[in-house]
């Protein structure tokens, strides 16, 4: 119930610091085995915007599509650069490593 709480007070807010591309980056970097439908309904757009992205990622060389019986599964190119000039002099991996560092623990979970 929380989670849910959460993600309707993303999809809700006016801007984020990632983009929808990132977004759906991150959650295919988490989970490489994931489904679009799954990733549009984290991210808060469409599946067909999901694939549009997914499509414009694969492209720029950021992933890699390929099947595993009836799902797809997808390679996260960490080694790219990122494509903005003011940020192009680190590759994926530095985002990444960023955005997905483990929380830190809660006051009841202890130190």
């Amino acid at each position: 119930m929380e989670d849910e709480k959460e993600l309707n007070a993303a999809t809700e807010l006016e801007w984020t610091f990632l983009s929808n591309h990132g977004h759906v980056l991150l959650c295919i970097a988490r989970e490489p085995g994931i489904r679009l439908r799954d990733v549009a309904e984290r991210v808060g757009i469409t599946e067909r915007a999901v694939y549009r992205i997914v499509t414009d990622l694969e492209e720029a060389g950021y992933l890699t599509r390929s099947r595993e019986g009836r799902r797809n599964r997808y390679e996260v190119h960490t080694d790219r650069r990122l494509r903005h000039p003011v940020v192009a002099h680190n590759d994926l991996s530095a985002l990444l490593e960023l955005i997905r560092r483990p929380e830190p623990p809660g006051p009841s979970e202890g130190a």
